[in-house]
């Protein structure tokens, strides 16, 4: 298995979970599990707006990482079909500027 592989990574992830008994001590409870992710993007944030080392940043980053996959085993579902459905959904999507930046979205509420 290649070292960068998403399985590779979703095995060591369920490791970790099976290692600390997340499944039986509330670590897979959805709602704690998006308390967590919520924690996290304010350190990332907290990077950016800090300006903070790029290794403080990708650090962060890995954490929302493995918390998002890890709540991919918590709800039993298949991340990597997810990502892969989504990407071909968004890249029907056309983009535009809004307030001086690019977005990409249905723009549904925007118009």
């Amino acid at each position: 298995m290649q070292r960068n592989s998403y399985q590779e990574m979703l095995a060591a992830v369920q490791a970790f979970h099976d290692k600390h008994r997340f499944r039986e001590s509330g670590g897979e409870e959805m709602a704690y599990r998006v308390a967590l992710m919520a924690e996290e993007l304010g350190e990332i944030s907290s990077c950016v707006t800090k300006g903070k080392s790029t290794q403080a940043l990708s650090e962060e980053v890995a954490d929302l990482l493995i918390l998002i996959m890890g709540t991919a085993i918590a709800g039993d579902f298949d991340l990597n079909q997810a990502f892969w459905d989504k990407m071909e959904k968004l890249m029907q999507r056309e983009s535009r500027m809004v307030n001086g930046r690019v977005r990409v979205s249905e723009f549904r509420d925007m118009e």
